[in-house]
This record gives C-alpha cells, structure tokens and sequence, in this order.
C-alpha cells in the first residue's frame, strides 16, 4: 500500500471515490502509482462482485461511496467477468502531464474493451445486412421497372 503523500483518511476517501468512478464510467484518467492501487481495489470490488451473496454486498458498498454503482457491479460488471480470474483492470501509461511532470496514466475495465469491440463487430455486421437488403430491393425495384416498361403499348 503506497501512501500517496496523503494521510490515512485523506488516502481512503480518494480511493474509494475513485473506484467509485472507474466502476461507474468504465475508465479514468490519473497518475499512474494512483491507478496501479486503484487497480487493485477495483479487482477487489469485481471479485465481491462475482461472489453474489448478501454479506460480499454489504462489503461492496462498505467502500463503494455510490449504491447505485454497487449494484452496477453485481448485476453488470461481475457476469462479465464470470469465466475470469483477475486481471479486470488495464493501465496504459500517457506520458508525463505539462505541469508538474507527474507520469499519468488511463485505467479501463478490460470487458468494457471486448463489450465495444464485439459490439462494433456486430453494427458492421447488421450495416453490412441492411446494405445487401437495399440492393435486392434496387435489383426488385429495377425488374419491375423494366416489365412496366416492356409491357405499356407501342404507340405508332
């Protein structure tokens, strides 16, 4: 456990408003020792999370400072991560932040990544659907077009 240059309470009340967020928005933007004990609690919360009975709740929002969060986690966060052990968070180091040359980082939630990933997989397969279905109605509209055309009278 890092001190953070903070005292005990200080210390407490950040990481666990930060937890808070992270499990609320999916990712947050930090320094990056911050994120690494972040990290840490958020796998804590997830594994609560996955066990799903009443005193592992009670333990979640113990430290999660927003209900509606806690119960984010045990009905959508944890079933994510049912076939998993660990390893639900991801930081990405930035690079340094311009004003005092602290290393910042970016944390995410790993299923947010395979939720958007297969999600976008899926509106390029239902756009790719929707496009073959405009041209056989074009292709439809074209044949009907040309039968009305063949079958109107001559005029001589």
């Amino acid at each position: 456990m890092r001190k953070l240059g903070r005292t005990t309470a200080q210390r407490k009340a950040m990481l666990r408003g930060m937890v808070t967020l992270l499990l609320e928005n999916g990712k947050i933007e930090t320094t990056y020792t911050r994120a690494q004990e972040v990290s840490a609690k958020a796998d804590e919360m997830i594994t609560l999370g996955k066990k799903g009975d009443l005193a592992a709740y009670r333990a979640a929002l113990a430290y999660i400072t927003k209900e509606d969060v806690a119960k984010k986690v045990f009905s959508v966060i944890a079933p994510a991560y049912q076939n998993v052990n660990g390893g639900y968070t991801q930081v990405y180091k930035m690079g340094p932040r311009r004003g005092d040359g602290a290393e910042m980082a970016l944390i995410k939630l790993v299923a947010d990544e395979k939720a958007a990933t297969e999600e976008s997989k899926k509106e390029s397969k239902k756009a790719a659907k929707k496009e073959e279905v405009k041209v056989e109605e074009a292709k439809a509209e074209e044949v009907k077009t040309e039968e009305a055309v063949a079958e109107e009278p001559k005029a001589e």
